[in-house]
């Protein structure tokens, strides 16, 4: 087995896929900031404590790696959060290619995002050749420039000899969710009747444990500067809750937010969000998605790579499984 490299594997994809890494007998390195260890805390890994767009902590972590997975990333639905995101998503993703084309990696698997692709082609299905949002636009998130510009970044490193193959997951969902994500406050708050309405919209869902295994395929099996999109199921938010219903018993809100209203409201929203004290669900970033995209294709990760990706029910069901064993349902 090989000895494999891993930045942002204390992170809720991070950790789904270190621990498919341990399974399979790979010696694992995992790049930990400040200490940070989350779920993989008591696997059999070495952690080497560092920062992703630091050069010294990248060849650190990559001495004596054969390969290296790059999930570390910051994801924002509140705009470029000081510099954060450029920093990490965008310098980052760079300093870690220099940093494995120095250290003669075998082969990188970059995670990037669904998102880095152009949305304004809204009546079309997404699939790996539209052109990416390497440029700022108005109503674009910053999270959304910053994925594109990060895989530009990197695909420059190709150009000198680095090995490097770049999977596009859609909405990460699943158990292991230990922050939560947006999407896991989505559901605690759905469960906990938090919710007063839902928002009219529609965006592709993909199981995290599928991805972590897509990741592992593109390892394998991908081809070098390819992107292959990894998708799940289309689902509207009302269809969301309603398979959360079945599964725990949870009443759904009545009340569905036309997509023009609930872009409307979000500064108020968002004041009162902050007013509890709590981090906005719905901001104008947040909605950007629901309301761009027609559907998404993963044809090519599932006829290069063998990618498949289980139904929306058993994924739902295992959210809850997960939340009600750590105690977060009570």
């Amino acid at each position: 087995m090989a000895t494999v490299a891993v930045t942002g594997g204390t992170g809720h994809l991070g950790g789904v896929l270190v621990h498919r890494l341990v399974e399979l007998g790979h010696d694992v390195r995992v790049q930990s900031y400040k200490g940070q260890r989350g779920l993989i805390a008591n696997l059999p890994v070495t952690f080497v404590e560092g920062e992703v767009n630091n050069a010294e902590s990248m060849d650190q972590l990559l001495s004596g790696a054969d390969h290296l997975y790059h999930l570390a990333a910051v994801i924002s639905i509140n705009g470029d959060m000081n510099g954060l995101v450029h920093q990490v998503n965008v310098d980052g993703a760079e300093t870690a290619a220099r940093a494995a084309l120095k250290a003669g990696i075998g082969r990188m698997v970059h995670v990037s995002s669904c998102h880095a692709f152009d949305f304004s082609e809204s009546n079309e299905v997404l699939v790996e050749t539209r052109r990416r949002q390497i440029q700022p636009a108005p109503g674009v998130p910053i999270y959304n420039v910053s994925k594109a510009q990060g895989e530009a970044r990197v695909r420059e490193v190709v150009k000198e000899g680095l090995d490097v193959v770049i999977i596009h997951p859609t909405g990460i969902i699943g158990p292991q969710d230990e922050v939560p994500s947006p999407m896991g406050r989505f559901w605690l708050d759905l469960y906990h009747h938090r919710l007063p309405g839902l928002v009219k919209g529609a965006f592709d869902f993909v199981d995290v444990r599928d991805v972590a295994e897509g990741a592992v395929l593109a390892m394998e099996k991908g081809r070098t500067n390819e992107s292959y999109l990894l998708s799940g199921t289309w689902q509207t938010i009302e269809d969301l809750a309603a398979v959360a219903s079945d599964v725990t018993g949870a009443q759904i809100p009545k009340f569905v937010t036309p997509m023009w209203l609930a872009r409307a409201v979000v500064p108020i929203q968002a004041g009162v969000s902050r007013a509890m004290g709590r981090n906005p669900l719905n901001t104008s970033e947040a909605l950007h998605a629901l309301y761009s995209l027609a559907g998404v294709s993963s044809a090519k990760a599932a006829t290069e790579l063998g990618f498949t990706s289980r139904p929306i029910q058993e994924t739902v069901k295992d959210i809850y499984d997960w939340f009600r064993a750590n105690d977060r349902l009570s």
